[in-house]
């Protein structure tokens, strides 16, 4: 009797790790669907609640956070590397892995580590425009190396995108206007500006789409705001509609004509590939990857970019009423960000992690595939 194909997939921490991740899972289970898939993850971050809802198996493993600057946490990670790997060595025989699909993040290095060790073949996908140190140490070992932009760092990485829910790329803005408008209390017919930071919001871009809702408001366009949990909207007037979070991206894709947003990785993936006008705001901070991550599309003509030292409420409510009052080129900017997308990424990638796993024939481990 055949044993299925045992696929580990290695994205905890975050969002940006665990979405693309799960994504992929989605597109290997659809295009196998006896394949066995588990996730890897940690009790932080939001692994304990995304992985188990989406229907797979999740193995905790010890983190490895990888500090950027020499201090304390420097002197202890040998011992937790080692510590996780030991563990994660246990998970991937007690599952039968034939291949590890790394996506960065707390879980990847040790699963990295462990997968070499173990002579395992070894999938690397980088979503953001640089690479992190723990896909660094897994393109090493890496079969294949794929990366959402150019210029990753990762050598001989194939550009494909970031892989995304099929919630997203199958989305049809046009047919759920209606009913996206509705849900959350929209006109039906007048422009709507989306707003949103991240899960737990974003100040700079409170504070701004905050001094902009009266001349937004003025000017007829609606505003729906994402402001975050812990904030409080500081304003109010009639067609500004905040909210703490979206629960339903997607409705909130389907109901905006132009967002306001950061730039993280997995954000432009979305906003783009749904064909949504944007002005990109990135994280001040890091290693300015985030404006990195947004160039692809701004230069293809879906969206701009704007410093957040220099974004205020005069500047947004100028953008947005300019581009909403003119159509032909908020269609264009629309069909320039759909065409930067990647629709397709986790098939793509479903099909490389199928491809490295020897699906056909013998598996590095010496199992018969089906």
């Amino acid at each position: 009797m055949d044993t299925p194909l045992s696929v580990v997939v290695a994205g905890g921490g975050s969002a940006g790790h665990v979405e693309p991740a799960l994504a992929t899972a989605d597109a290997i289970r659809r295009l196998r669907p006896d394949a066995r898939i588990t996730a890897l993850g940690t009790e932080k971050g939001l692994d304990t609640r995304l992985i188990p809802a989406r229907g797979y198996p999740l193995e905790l493993i010890p983190p490895v956070p990888l500090p950027r600057k020499p201090n304390a946490d420097l002197a202890r990670l040998p011992l937790r590397v080692v510590r996780s790997v030991r563990r994660t060595r246990r998970v991937l025989r007690e599952v039968g892995a034939d291949v590890v699909v790394g996506f960065g993040g707390y879980v990847a290095l040790p699963a990295y580590l462990a997968a070499a060790s173990m002579r395992l073949p070894i999938v690397v996908h980088e979503a953001n425009a640089r690479a992190g140190i723990a896909n660094k140490v897994g393109a090493r070992f890496a079969r294949e190396i794929a990366a959402a932009v150019p210029g990753s760092g990762l050598a001989g990485a194939r550009v494909i995108g970031i892989p995304l829910r099929r919630a997203i790329t199958d989305l049809d803005r046009a047919g759920l206007r209606a009913q996206a408008r509705e849900h959350f209390g929209l006109d039906p017919d007048a422009p709507v500006l989306l707003v949103f930071g991240g899960s737990q919001g974003a100040r700079s871009l409170n504070e701004a789409v905050s001094a902009a809702v009266p001349a937004l408001t003025a000017a007829g366009v609606w505003v729906l705001h994402a402001h975050g949990p812990k904030n409080e909207p500081t304003v109010e007037a009639p067609g500004y509609v905040p909210v703490p979070y979206l629960e339903r991206m997607d409705l909130a894709y389907a109901a905006a004509d132009v967002a306001l947003c950061r730039s993280g990785a997995m954000t432009v993936a979305e906003v783009s590939t749904v064909g949504l006008p944007a002005i990109y705001v990135p994280l001040p901070h890091g290693n300015g990857e985030q404006e990195l991550n947004a160039r692809p599309v701004v230069d293809a003509g879906g969206g701009m970019v704007v410093p957040d030292a220099e974004l205020t409420g005069e500047q947004v409510a100028t953008l947005v009423t300019g581009l909403v009052a003119d159509p032909a080129r908020l269609a264009a900017t629309a069909a320039a960000a759909r065409r930067s997308g990647h629709a397709g990424a986790d098939e793509t990638l479903a099909r490389t992690v199928l491809d490295v796993a020897g699906h056909v024939g013998t598996s590095v481990t010496g199992r018969t595939q089906a």
